[in-house]
């Protein structure tokens, strides 16, 4: 693989790291071991975003956080203005998590509303500088859930439709990916994330259709691809 081959991979990789044990001290030392790695985005726990902007300024790489982060039942009050103050002080992109409940009962014009709240103030804070990615957790979905996830991530305005947090009962698999593109066709971007560890699942996920590729294994990617030269 060539260096501009890479380079184009590395920037189809949010770079992650969401653990629960994660603190400060261990956060930093993540964070420059992984900002001039060329990603599109690192990605981090909320109360770690502070210091990531700090950390990533001057870099070519953007800062990107979660909400409603991993369960996604949260008041759509709650999600908005922890959207508007991560936004604020310096991410942008946000990955918010639908209300898996209200999309599986079929209470559309909830989950509209929901991630509608959420684009709008990332919209209005940022001025449209920033964007968001909804995840929709295919691991407990339907084809059928899926698309109608999409579908109204579409309309609420999102950039993104995302697969997975990683902490739901299954990762992201090629077969989403794919449902996912063909309900929406060019006009979002796809994240799949959930279980990505190594460069042929990232290419499988890319061949599908995704266009960006969630993974605390980044670098180990990278490193797999300049190696084998493909």
């Amino acid at each position: 693989m060539s260096d501009t081959d890479v380079s184009a991979l590395a920037q189809s990789i949010d770079q992650t790291m969401l653990k629960p044990t994660f603190g400060p001290e261990e956060g930093a030392k993540w964070i420059d071991a992984n900002r001039e790695q060329g990603f599109a985005t690192l990605c981090v726990s909320p109360f770690l975003v502070p210091a990531a902007a700090d950390l990533l300024a001057g870099s070519s790489t953007a800062l990107c956080s979660v909400v409603g982060f991993p369960l996604g039942y949260g008041l759509t009050s709650n999600k908005s203005q922890e959207a508007a103050i991560l936004t604020v002080l310096g991410c942008r992109e946000i990955d918010m998590v639908i209300n898996v409940a209200a999309l599986l009962e079929g209470d559309r014009s909830y989950v509209l509303a929901d991630i509608g709240a959420v684009v709008a103030v990332v919209a209005q804070v940022s001025n449209g500088t920033s964007s968001v990615k909804v995840i929709l957790e295919t691991g407990y979905l339907e084809e059928g859930s899926i698309i109608r996830g999409c579908r109204i991530a579409r309309e609420a305005g999102a950039a993104f439709v995302k697969t997975c947090t990683g902490f739901g009962p299954r990762g992201a698999s090629v077969r989403d990916v794919e449902i996912m593109r063909d309900t929406v066709g060019g006009e979002l971007g796809i994240k799949a994330a959930g279980g990505i560890r190594d460069l042929d699942s990232a290419l499988a996920m890319l061949d599908a259709g995704a266009t960006r590729i969630g993974t605390s294994a980044g670098k180990e990617i990278l490193a797999e691809a300049t190696a084998r030269g493909i």
